[in-house]
């Protein structure tokens, strides 16, 4: 396929917001996953990787301090939202994509849509 780009499709949310869902919105939230999914598919867009990610208080912090790594608990930076989910998408028609995103986008929040950079091939 030529003009085929991975994208990751990058999902934020208020982790709070996401504790609180009741099992029927949590549904619907998962219902329009399938949906992006479905539609991913026929549309001609591949979905190569991607996962629903844990709470950001279960994340680890490494940070080198000259002499070794420093490990510290919590999320890489302090905000209201944090990274809840990724897909990786192979593409050619990025407008078309980025219109899919919208269904994941919801009422209150965004999703950040970037190419990956392909080093095969590259020398250095």
């Amino acid at each position: 396929m030529t003009g085929v780009t991975t994208y990751a499709v990058l999902l934020p949310g208020d982790e709070s917001v996401w504790e609180a869902a009741s099992p029927e919105e949590r549904a619907a939230t998962y219902a329009r996953h399938e949906e992006f999914s479905r539609l991913l598919a026929e549309r001609g867009h591949t979905i190569v990787g991607g996962a629903e990610l844990t709470h950001s208080r279960t994340a680890k912090v490494v940070r080198s301090n000259g002499s070794g790594a420093v490990v510290s608990d919590g999320p890489y930076a302090e905000a209201v939202e944090q990274l809840s989910g990724f897909y990786l998408v192979q593409s050619d028609d990025l407008d078309d994509l980025l219109q899919l995103c919208g269904l994941l986008a919801g009422d209150d929040g965004g999703v950040e849509v970037r190419a990956t950079i392909d080093h095969e091939g590259d020398p250095s």
